[in-house]
Protein backbone atom coordinates (compact mmCIF):
# COMPACT_ATOMS: atom_id res chain seq x y z
CA UNK A 1 0.00 0.00 0.00
CA UNK A 2 0.90 3.50 -0.73
CA UNK A 3 -0.08 7.41 0.96
CA UNK A 4 -3.57 8.13 -0.94
CA UNK A 5 -3.44 11.10 -2.42
CA UNK A 6 -7.21 12.81 -3.60
CA UNK A 7 -6.86 15.26 -5.77
CA UNK A 8 -8.99 18.21 -7.16
CA UNK A 9 -8.21 20.60 -9.70
CA UNK A 10 -9.69 23.93 -9.01
CA UNK A 11 -8.38 26.11 -11.41
CA UNK A 12 -8.91 26.14 -15.37
CA UNK A 13 -6.08 28.58 -16.44
CA UNK A 14 -3.89 26.08 -17.29
CA UNK A 15 -4.95 22.48 -18.33
CA UNK A 16 -3.45 19.70 -16.10
CA UNK A 17 -4.17 15.38 -16.99
CA UNK A 18 -5.61 14.30 -13.77
CA UNK A 19 -4.92 10.94 -14.34
CA UNK A 20 -0.57 11.41 -15.52
CA UNK A 21 -0.71 13.45 -12.19
CA UNK A 22 -2.63 10.90 -9.92
CA UNK A 23 0.29 8.01 -11.19
CA UNK A 24 2.90 10.77 -10.48
CA UNK A 25 1.58 12.02 -7.07
CA UNK A 26 0.86 8.35 -6.07
CA UNK A 27 4.84 7.58 -7.31
CA UNK A 28 6.23 10.70 -5.01
CA UNK A 29 4.05 9.31 -2.21
CA UNK A 30 5.80 5.87 -2.18
CA UNK A 31 8.93 7.26 -2.44
CA UNK A 32 8.23 9.90 0.30
CA UNK A 33 7.35 6.71 2.81
CA UNK A 34 10.13 4.75 1.64
CA UNK A 35 12.73 7.88 1.84
CA UNK A 36 11.23 8.11 5.73
CA UNK A 37 11.59 4.52 6.58
CA UNK A 38 15.11 4.24 5.14
CA UNK A 39 16.38 7.25 7.19
CA UNK A 40 13.13 7.67 10.00
CA UNK A 41 13.47 11.92 11.01
CA UNK A 42 13.54 12.29 15.04
CA UNK A 43 10.04 13.63 14.62
CA UNK A 44 8.42 10.43 13.30
CA UNK A 45 8.42 7.19 14.82
CA UNK A 46 8.32 4.03 12.31
CA UNK A 47 4.78 3.01 13.85
CA UNK A 48 3.60 6.66 13.00
CA UNK A 49 5.31 5.91 9.15
CA UNK A 50 3.85 2.86 8.56
CA UNK A 51 0.36 4.20 9.63
CA UNK A 52 0.75 7.02 7.01
CA UNK A 53 1.46 4.11 4.42
CA UNK A 54 -0.80 2.03 5.25
CA UNK A 55 -3.95 4.68 5.70
CA UNK A 56 -2.74 7.84 4.97
CA UNK A 57 -4.98 10.00 2.98
CA UNK A 58 -3.40 13.44 1.55
CA UNK A 59 -5.60 15.68 -0.14
CA UNK A 60 -4.02 18.22 -3.28
CA UNK A 61 -5.82 20.92 -4.43
CA UNK A 62 -4.76 23.08 -7.86
CA UNK A 63 -5.74 26.22 -7.36
CA UNK A 64 -5.46 29.81 -9.25
CA UNK A 65 -3.16 32.50 -7.81
CA UNK A 66 -6.04 34.35 -7.39
CA UNK A 67 -7.23 31.41 -4.86
CA UNK A 68 -4.01 31.07 -3.61
CA UNK A 69 -3.46 34.35 -2.66
CA UNK A 70 -6.87 34.48 -0.71
CA UNK A 71 -5.45 31.29 1.35
CA UNK A 72 -1.91 33.06 2.04
CA UNK A 73 -3.68 35.87 3.33
CA UNK A 74 -6.11 34.11 5.91
CA UNK A 75 -3.34 31.62 6.94
CA UNK A 76 -0.36 33.37 7.07
CA UNK A 77 -1.17 36.87 6.90
CA UNK A 78 0.59 37.56 3.80
CA UNK A 79 -1.36 39.45 0.49
CA UNK A 80 0.03 37.98 -2.22
CA UNK A 81 0.45 34.55 -4.41
CA UNK A 82 2.36 31.82 -3.89
CA UNK A 83 3.45 28.36 -5.05
CA UNK A 84 1.91 25.82 -2.34
CA UNK A 85 0.34 25.96 0.92
CA UNK A 86 0.61 22.70 3.25
CA UNK A 87 -2.32 22.24 6.55
CA UNK A 88 -1.15 19.42 8.49
CA UNK A 89 -3.97 17.41 10.59
CA UNK A 90 -1.36 14.78 12.24
CA UNK A 91 -2.03 15.87 15.56
CA UNK A 92 -3.63 12.34 16.82
CA UNK A 93 -3.52 8.94 15.00
CA UNK A 94 -6.85 7.88 14.89
CA UNK A 95 -7.86 4.11 15.57
CA UNK A 96 -6.14 1.95 13.49
CA UNK A 97 -9.39 0.82 11.40
CA UNK A 98 -9.58 4.10 10.36
CA UNK A 99 -8.55 6.24 7.65
CA UNK A 100 -5.97 8.75 8.72
CA UNK A 101 -6.28 12.13 6.89
CA UNK A 102 -2.90 13.81 7.41
CA UNK A 103 -3.30 16.94 5.78
CA UNK A 104 -3.93 19.29 2.90
CA UNK A 105 -1.59 20.84 0.05
CA UNK A 106 -2.35 23.42 -1.86
CA UNK A 107 -0.45 24.64 -4.94
CA UNK A 108 -0.70 27.39 -7.52
CA UNK A 109 -0.33 26.17 -10.95
CA UNK A 110 0.18 29.37 -12.71
CA UNK A 111 2.54 29.91 -9.96
CA UNK A 112 4.59 26.36 -10.66
CA UNK A 113 4.04 27.28 -14.35
CA UNK A 114 5.98 30.36 -13.93
CA UNK A 115 8.33 29.16 -11.51
CA UNK A 116 8.77 26.16 -14.39
CA UNK A 117 10.54 28.44 -17.20
CA UNK A 118 12.06 30.93 -14.38
CA UNK A 119 14.27 27.69 -13.40
CA UNK A 120 14.29 26.09 -16.48
CA UNK A 121 13.22 23.03 -16.15
CA UNK A 122 9.49 20.96 -16.97
CA UNK A 123 6.05 22.43 -15.52
CA UNK A 124 5.76 18.10 -14.54
CA UNK A 125 8.96 18.57 -12.56
CA UNK A 126 8.34 21.89 -10.67
CA UNK A 127 4.93 20.50 -9.44
CA UNK A 128 6.36 17.19 -8.52
CA UNK A 129 9.09 19.47 -6.83
CA UNK A 130 5.95 21.60 -5.18
CA UNK A 131 4.14 18.14 -3.80
CA UNK A 132 7.15 16.65 -2.27
CA UNK A 133 7.77 20.04 -0.49
CA UNK A 134 4.55 20.64 0.40
CA UNK A 135 3.90 17.11 1.59
CA UNK A 136 6.89 17.31 3.82
CA UNK A 137 5.70 20.48 5.94
CA UNK A 138 2.70 18.39 6.70
CA UNK A 139 4.85 15.75 7.99
CA UNK A 140 6.51 18.36 10.19
CA UNK A 141 9.65 19.31 8.18
CA UNK A 142 10.46 22.69 7.83
CA UNK A 143 13.85 24.92 6.29
CA UNK A 144 14.02 27.75 9.21
CA UNK A 145 17.25 26.89 10.23
CA UNK A 146 20.41 25.86 7.97
CA UNK A 147 20.05 22.64 9.44
CA UNK A 148 16.50 22.03 8.90
CA UNK A 149 16.61 23.22 5.14
CA UNK A 150 19.34 21.06 4.40
CA UNK A 151 17.95 17.99 5.96
CA UNK A 152 14.36 18.94 3.95
CA UNK A 153 15.87 20.00 0.81
CA UNK A 154 18.05 17.11 0.67
CA UNK A 155 15.04 14.87 0.97
CA UNK A 156 13.12 17.17 -1.52
CA UNK A 157 15.97 15.93 -3.74
CA UNK A 158 16.31 12.47 -3.44
CA UNK A 159 12.26 11.74 -3.28
CA UNK A 160 12.44 13.80 -6.74
CA UNK A 161 15.48 11.40 -8.14
CA UNK A 162 14.46 8.36 -6.94
CA UNK A 163 10.63 8.77 -9.08
CA UNK A 164 12.89 9.72 -11.79
CA UNK A 165 11.62 13.86 -11.78
CA UNK A 166 14.87 14.99 -11.75
CA UNK A 167 15.90 18.61 -12.41
CA UNK A 168 16.16 18.22 -16.28
CA UNK A 169 16.60 20.96 -18.44
CA UNK A 170 12.80 22.22 -19.99
CA UNK A 171 12.47 20.58 -23.47
CA UNK A 172 10.92 23.34 -26.01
Amino acid sequence: MALSVIIANRQRRVKLNKERWRRLAEKLGREIIRNLTERRPRHLSLKTIKGIEERGILNLTFVSNDAIRKLNREWRMKDAPTDVLSFPQMDEEPPCYMPWEIGDVVISVERAREQAKEYGHSFERELGFLFVHGVLHVLGFDHVTKAQEKEMFGRQSEILLAAGVGRESKKN
